[in-house]
């Protein structure tokens, strides 16, 4: 059965599930739909639209769907999508999407968000995700699958950050930081591969070495960014495996509009 402490409050135009908990003196608003086996802590405040997916675990003081910080926002009802089976830790905010955008603010599944992170409106990102403490998004960052962003750290309007790449303590992120790659500074610069990352998600030795070989035409052998691009769509069908990693670098450059961090 939901469990609701008698001092939480819980608009009757909620949906929670079966088997939600909810902490004391929380605060859920209307049109908050909570999944199965999410936990609600205490003091959290969740206001709609907003969706919550199944076994997350909101601990307390956090502040999900609340209007986006935008000086446009004129109301409009957008939305927070949260999946499942993410640790959201005390005192995060996650704002809801705008209609300059796609309306929705978007978190993935099994991502790992350390206290005190602030996730702004229209925010993609994907599953497996780790957020230290601190960590900020601005409105319309994009965040693949497998990405860290360290503690302090603080993501640029507009800026994307690709699939398993990282960026490091109290880093400043005002540019792309491509697939795979490790960045840190003020200003940014990448340092490396996230080569342990890869092993770690069961990459292959082969796999590995062409994501090296990416990183050294990107960044090791002075070649302009169109010639590495070139360089680097020449290693399809190289050796066995690694297209598919291929295709995501070439993928994400194409699409940069920032530039990325070189």
């Amino acid at each position: 059965m939901t469990t609701i402490h008698s001092t939480a409050l819980v608009d009757p135009a909620a949906e929670l599930a079966g088997t939600v908990r909810v902490g004391p003196y929380a605060v859920i608003g209307a049109g908050v739909q909570v999944g199965e086996g999410t936990t609600i802590g205490a003091h959290c405040v969740i206001e709609g639209p907003c969706r919550i997916g199944r076994d997350n675990r909101v601990h307390s003081h956090a502040v999900l769907g609340g209007a986006p910080q935008d000086m446009k926002y004129g109301g409009e009802p957008t939305e927070l999508h949260i999946g499942d089976r993410n640790t959201i830790r005390e005192f995060c905010t996650f704002n809801r999407g705008t209609v300059q955008d796609a309306g929705v603010t978007r978190v993935g599944d099994d991502n790992w968000v350390m206290a005190y992170v602030h996730i702004a409106h229209d925010v993609q990102l994907g599953h497996h995700v780790i957020l230290a403490n601190n960590a900020t998004l601005a409105g319309h960052v994009h965040i693949g699958d497998w990405v860290i962003i360290g503690g302090l750290t603080g993501v640029h309007q507009f800026c994307r950050v690709g699939a398993h790449a990282i960026a490091g303590f109290q880093s400043r992120v005002a540019q792309d930081i491509p697939p795979f790659m490790t960045a840190n500074g003020n200003p940014l610069a990448v340092s490396g591969f996230n080569v342990e990352g890869l092993r770690r998600r069961g990459f292959s030795r082969e796999r590995i070495a062409r994501v090296k070989q990416m990183h050294r035409l990107l960044y090791r052998d002075g070649l302009t960014l169109e010639r590495a691009r070139e360089a680097i769509a020449a290693l399809q069908g190289t050796g066995q495996g690694g297209d598919a990693d291929v295709q995501l670098l070439l993928e994400f450059l194409a699409a940069s509009t920032r530039g990325i961090a070189r």
